[in-house]
């Protein structure tokens, strides 16, 4: 089927290339005279896998002067020239810039490992290649990606020393609570995933029996997938990423739906190097794109000033600024903060009072969107996901609301939900949306989570505490929060049997609720 595919993927491969380099000249036009040098070359990976790349020097680079380096590894799906145009301006400013495909897609060999053990192999053989036939400062060498190469420059940190700086723009930290969060198989997230390396790229049959297992819901197999997910996680690692001291810089988007900005978040905090984390509107890699053809781009500026800082020594100050950057959604500023849990430091609680039950395997038409498609549409003109509070079917969703805010309510961080479940059947899956609610009744989505659960009794209560993922939204003044629950969101995977029902209590001794995290007025 690979060999099938070849003629079909080199032709993409071109028309890729081409669209990618036309936007980078047009983004690079003015400074045009100044062109660094491109070279196309092929570098042994591990194990002899030929990985296909280009190499930009600074212009006028003779070898007399060494300059630091900085490596790129690709996009999933996306060929070599996916940076080119930033590498050109990294470059400009006295880089050297390497970057790769990574194995497994387009023209390079191999088969894709998902940032495995030959994957990170492959980042510190490119290194070595840099180090022998370029002119490359080995003490200050920096990675970073956008995605797969955001995961995979990770990884690369937490096992070669040699890496002093990191950006990692959309990428993840915890591959399983990435897209399987609440035990949730994330389903649109994985399809896009799975649809894009059979087209682009040649999987492992290891990487095709997860996607099998993850979509047939093999629990049998769910341990297996769980450490497989973990390998590929730095959070695994971040005591080895720790010890190796490269300054880490994290950026990503509010409505990622590939890799919630949760994880990062989490493992923000337990990073204990020079770091920085960078939150904004948008859903996966949308933040950084216009920046792929050398247009202005906060990501790749901040990017910019990173490596400057920790491999040249600029005195820039992004050492000094607020470490967490949020832009919330609502918004157009950036807003600053020592670090992650003061974001949304002050909770209030909206009690999910009395008891409600509802049938399950109907969307009630609460929904957390469409992949790309809905957080773009927020990011550009702020319309998330839209649903008529008061028209939701108390069949098939639980709703909670509470009172009208006579302030605004500037929601930062993770709202978290706590509340009592019966469930009829010994399986489930249950969605908690947080909507904002104006006085007509139409609520915005705010933020969403699955939760999944097995092997429960029937009839038998238990608790469930649900993190929603980590969002900023602006409430207004006279709008109201709602809570909605039900069983059925097409971005993900449900299991609940036929004919089972829900029924969510407040008891005296454990009353529910959702603990919004707000900033301070």
């Amino acid at each position: 089927m690979g060999h099938g595919r070849t003629p079909v993927r080199t032709s993409a491969a071109a028309a890729a290339c081409a669209a990618l380099l036309a936007g980078g000249v047009v983004g690079l036009a003015p400074a045009a005279q100044a062109a660094p040098s491109v070279r196309f070359v092929d570098i042994t990976g591990d194990g002899g896998t030929v990985l296909k790349a280009n190499v930009v020097t600074p212009e006028g680079a003779d070898g007399t002067h060494a300059y630091p380096l900085i490596v790129l590894p690709t996009s999933w799906g996306l060929p070599q020239v996916e940076y080119l145009a930033q590498a050109q301006k990294l470059a400009d400013s006295g880089y050297v810039v390497l970057t790769y495909n990574v194995r497994g897609f387009w023209q390079s060999g191999g088969e894709i490992e998902v940032a495995g053990p030959p994957d990170i192999a492959d980042a510190s053989k490119v290194i070595d290649w840099a180090l022998d036939h370029t002119p490359a400062d080995p003490r200050h060498i920096g990675m970073a990606g956008v995605s797969y190469g955001a995961g995979i420059s990770l990884l690369a940190a937490a096992h070669d020393k040699r890496i002093k700086a990191v950006a990692a723009l959309s990428g993840w930290a915890d591959l399983i609570s990435s897209i399987y969060s609440g035990r949730t198989q994330h389903v649109q997230a994985g399809a896009l995933l799975d649809g894009a390396g059979v087209v682009t790229g040649h999987e492992s049959p290891e990487l095709r029996q997860i996607f099998d297992n993850f979509y047939a819901s093999n629990l049998s197999k769910e341990q297996e997938m769980i450490d497989w997910g973990r390998k590929r996680s730095v959070a695994t690692y971040v005591d080895q990423l720790n010890r190796n001291g490269a300054a880490v810089m994290l950026a990503n988007a509010w409505g990622d739906t590939i890799f919630p900005a949760n994880q990062y978040a989490d493992f923000y905090e337990k990073l204990t190097v020079p770091k920085r984390l960078e939150m904004r509107p948008g859903d996966h890699a949308t933040a950084e794109l216009t920046g792929l053809f050398g247009l202005p781009n906060d990501v790749w500026t901040d990017t910019g000033r990173w490596f400057d800082h920790y491999l040249k020594g600029v005195g820039n100050g992004i050492d000094s600024e607020q470490p967490v950057q949020l832009k919330s959604r609502s918004t157009g500023g950036y807003e600053g903060y020592p670090d992650w849990k003061s974001v949304g430091e002050t909770r209030r609680k909206i009690a999910l009072a009395g008891s409600s039950t509802i049938h399950a395997n109907v969307d009630s038409g609460a929904d957390g969107g469409i992949v790309f498609l809905s957080s773009i549409l927020d990011q550009v003109a702020q319309l998330p996901p839209m649903a008529s509070i008061p028209l939701l079917p108390r069949r098939w969703a639980a709703v909670w609301q509470s009172e009208r805010y006579g302030a605004p309510q500037r929601v930062r961080g993770t709202a978290t939900l706590h509340t009592t479940l019966t469930p009829t059947k010994e399986s489930g899956t249950l969605i908690a949306y947080l909507y904002d609610v104006g006085p007509l009744g139409f609520g915005k989505l705010v933020t969403n989570a699955p939760y999944t659960w097995y092997g429960r009794t029937p009839g038998e209560p238990f608790g469930v505490d649900l993190d929603l993922f980590s969002t900023a939204y602006d409430v207004p003044a006279g709008h109201r929060l709602a809570l909605v629950v039900d069983t059925v969101d097409p971005l993900y995977i449900e299991h609940n049997p036929s004919g089972a029902q829900l029924t969510f209590s407040s008891p005296s001794d454990d009353p529910s609720y959702v603990s919004v995290p707000l900033r301070e007025q």
